[in-house]
């Protein structure tokens, strides 16, 4: 009798964006590099990594990146999704993102540090951060029971709270103050906070409640407590909308009365809220690098960019994490 491989450790999966805005505004601007240039976005994410390394332990880590912050599809289905946030409008594109340009500096210094580290960063085009970290998570679902490993998405975006599955399982680890102090987020947390069981109950609500920040309407007059107990009552946004159909005494008629008039929006924003679970995603050895894939560009670019402190911890951690892979 042949013997189940085992796990072989945990998964720890960014949504570079996100943290690397977090960084931007959460470390000075003072941090520069000699020619004084700001590095604050740079240096913070460097030591998010190290901390995210050394206190959960990974095996395998990806940075997930946004190769269209605002795909197509989600446009065509939901027209004000993130119109908000655009800061130029650019033929044949869905615009260009509002962006700090100290930050925009910064992201391909990001980019040649975490591929000089050998931290695999992978994205999709026409898709975002989200939807890659979706895809990662649907395949390590798909594995056999005994061969899946635990999964750690780290966002400060909540819409990916929709991830949360205890079977996986995976959790949110969803920064409050930085990254030392998490919300670890689980289907407990999210049954004691949004009153709703699961992950996929998580997006039913935020279908009906709307999300302002990402210039989603919601339904008006339904909130986050009347959607909740809503999916209480049904189960699934697909229950809530079977009872509007035939007239289920459950609702309210007032109720019944919001969910008809928002039908149109409700027809199309699961596909807006719903993050892929099938993007091109590629294939990568995302195993932590034991040493850095390129050295001499790691130390050329901890010196152009006066980083070399936060470059050492950073290396330390990965090598002291690697060395303890199963």
């Amino acid at each position: 009798m042949t013997a189940t491989a085992g796990p072989a450790g945990r998964l720890l999966l960014l949504d570079s964006a996100s943290l690397y805005f977090r960084a931007y505004f959460g470390v000075p601007d003072s941090v520069r590099a000699p020619d004084g240039t700001p590095v604050n976005a740079v240096r913070g994410l460097l030591e998010m990594i190290t901390r995210l390394v050394t206190d959960r332990r990974p095996t395998r880590l990806v940075a997930c990146w946004d190769e269209d912050w605002r795909p197509a599809f989600r446009v065509e289905a939901v027209p004000s999704y993130k119109a908000h946030r655009v800061a130029r409008e650019v033929p044949g594109t869905t615009g260009v993102e509002e962006v700090p340009e100290a930050l925009t500096a910064q992201v391909p210094v990001i980019v040649e540090v975490l591929a000089a580290l050998g931290v695999p960063r992978l994205g999709a085009a026409g898709y975002e951060a989200d939807d890659v970290i979706g895809t990662l998570v649907a395949r390590e679902a798909a594995r056999p029971r005994g061969e899946r490993e635990p999964v750690d998405v780290v966002t400060g975006d909540r819409d990916l709270f929709q991830l949360v599955d205890d079977d996986v399982p995976v959790r949110v680890l969803y920064p409050v103050k930085g990254v030392k102090d998490m919300l670890e987020v689980d289907q407990a947390v999210l049954a004691e906070r949004y009153g709703v069981p699961t992950g996929r109950a998580y997006a039913d609500m935020a279908v009906l409640r709307g999300d302002p920040s990402d210039g989603l309407p919601g339904v008006p007059g339904i909130g986050e407590k009347t959607a909740a107990a809503l999916l209480h009552r049904y189960g699934t946004l697909e229950g809530v909308l079977a009872a509007r159909d035939a007239g289920d005494r459950g609702l309210t008629a007032t109720q019944r009365t919001r969910l008809t008039d928002a039908a149109d929006y409700l027809a199309v924003a699961p596909r807006v809220v719903t993050v892929a679970p099938d993007a091109p995603v590629a294939d990568v050895d995302d195993h932590l690098p034991a040493t850095p894939a390129d050295p001499d560009a790691l130390l050329a670019l901890a010196e152009r960019w006066g980083l070399a402190s936060s470059v050492r911890r950073v290396v330390d951690a990965l090598t002291d994490a690697a060395g303890r892979r199963p």
